[in-house]
């Protein structure tokens, strides 16, 4: 069914399952310039985001590179499980004091320790320079503190710190109780590289960063918390045994527990939810994966904060031809997002994305943010090596479904099958072209959707979603022709624009 103006989203949803290939928008009235447009969103119920993009919790695409990356950029970076619970907090904990105004837990290192001691912990925090106590410990005075201004000729890595740290007396310190607008003032005028916040016995409290200051100046729209550290989410299993991962995660700052289940609508999901608003209740839940308006309710009676949608459409997902369950995505974020905005629950589209336009078509559908994996899969910040195929640089990437992801306990656990002597995949294994960094990729993507918003006539996603629901937005279903149309097609060859993938 048609019209000269095409129709409302319910009655383009009614002749059966789309994917975002099956329609197209129609535009709206411009009155406001591209620059205009404000992409803010609703990640979860307690949780805003200044872009609405999320990266995916696979063990290809976010770590801690990835998830210091979205959330500076405005976005977020969900961390998978596929790891250890060791593993896991480390790199929740390298996002948490990557930059946070204030350091409050600075790492430390005593006097006897050597070089080599000094490059293996930088490598494995990421800092760049280290304070040195007297016993090794926040609770000794400080002695100095090494830069890589200090070890930047050294060759002996047997040499103690204390040869090549700047010591106390040439260091610029603050005292505790000094506000961060105080401290960002004294780093400027004393251009040195930190500036330790010290108590009346000199023994260090908190340490501030120079690297800090330009970064707050370099990503004004960095997602923070109330404390001023990155936002940072990171998945667990439904599985008893990861409330002790969960435990870890929520000591080193977790903001977001996204639970990992292929299928969410089960009474082991019910359980963690109802488990971690009993032991942490200020810590915001995403419950999912689920694709129904009946999946929904209950999950949100548990407690969820955010519902996380799709049940197989991501590129290297085979779930619904393997076990004949899911549904096409633009349906499931359709019907879940009128559910749940009746609740007041935001909705988390999850896969199939390919383009700016889909990231448009989601969030026209209901979505209060996206989360993608192929498409930010080979980037320099996804974990993982380049490599070369048929003179094309590649990274590879993964389904947490793939027989390759469940040799480890975290892919197994997403669809119930740790412990099956018998492992059926509902993923594949692949590689992805080299996209570069996502400082350059994301700010693309974003500024594309907000030419999209601006074509839809919506300066902002609260606009484009009160379009949805009074029915002033509107809709027509595609044939394969019209997709056909709607691309490159007729000439003999042509390049694709940097960062065209599809």
């Amino acid at each position: 069914m048609t019209s000269p103006d095409g129709v409302d989203a319910k009655t383009l949803l009614e002749s059966g399952g789309l994917t975002y290939d099956d329609f197209i928008l129609l535009p709206g009235h411009i009155d406001f310039h591209v620059d205009e447009v404000n992409l803010a969103t609703q990640f979860s119920r307690n949780i805003s985001l200044k872009l609405p993009v999320v990266s995916s919790p696979m063990d290809t695409v976010t770590e801690s590179e990835m998830a210091i990356q979205m959330a500076l950029l405005g976005g977020l970076g969900v961390i998978h499980n596929n790891n250890s619970i060791e593993e896991q907090a480390r790199e929740v904990r390298r996002a948490k004091r990557f930059e946070n105004g204030f350091i409050t837990e600075p790492f430390v290192l005593g006097p006897q320790a050597t070089l080599s001691v000094l490059l293996s912990t930088k490598k494995e925090h990421g800092f760049a320079g280290i304070p040195i106590t007297e016993d090794g410990t926040l609770d000794s005075p400080l002695m100095g503190i090494v830069t890589n201004r200090d070890i930047d000729f050294e060759k002996d890595i047997t040499t103690k710190v204390t040869s090549v740290m700047t010591p106390r007396e040439e260091l610029v310190t603050a005292p505790v109780g000094i506000t961060l607008q105080e401290a960002n003032s004294i780093l400027k005028r004393s251009k040195k590289g930190k500036l330790p916040i010290v108590d009346d016995q000199f023994r260090l409290v908190y340490l501030m960063s120079r690297t800090d200051l330009r970064t707050n100046e370099d990503y004004p729209n960095a997602s923070k918390s109330k404390n001023k550290q990155l936002l940072v989410g990171a998945t667990i299993s439904t599985h008893q045994e990861d409330r002790e991962r969960l435990a870890e995660l929520v000591n080193e700052g977790l903001d977001v527990i996204v639970i990992d289940s292929a299928q969410g609508d089960s009474v082991y999901e019910l359980k963690m939810i109802e488990y971690i608003k009993s032991e942490y209740p200020d810590l915001e839940v995403v419950a999912g994966n689920v694709v129904t308006a009946r999946q929904c309710e209950p999950l949100i009676k548990a407690g969820a904060d955010a519902m996380r949608i799709g049940m197989g459409p991501g590129s290297i997902c085979i779930t619904q031809d393997t076990m004949a369950v899911g549904r096409s995505q633009a349906t499931a974020v359709y019907y879940t997002a009128q559910m749940c905005h009746e609740h007041g629950i935001p909705v988390i589209a999850d896969g199939g994305i390919r383009s700016i336009g889909h990231l448009a078509k989601a969030l026209a559908l209901g979505a209060s943010s996206v989360m993608v994996g192929m498409m930010l899969a080979g980037t320099n910040e996804a974990p993982g090596e380049y490599f070369y195929q048929d003179g094309v640089r590649l990274k590879r990437y993964r389904g947490m479904a793939s027989l390759e992801a469940m040799e480890k306990s975290g892919g197994s656990k997403r669809y119930f099958s740790e412990g099956d002597r018998i492992k059926v995949a509902q993923g594949v294994s692949g590689a992805v072209v080299d996209k570069g960094s996502v400082t350059n990729y994301v700010p693309y993507l974003m500024q594309g959707l907000r030419h999209s918003f601006q074509d839809l006539g919506c300066p902002e996603l609260s606009a484009l979603h009160k379009a949805l629901r009074s029915g002033d937005l509107r809709f027509e279903a595609r044939s394969s022709s019209a997709q056909s149309e709607g691309t490159v097609h007729s000439l003999h060859s042509y390049q694709e624009p940097q960062y065209g993938w599809r």
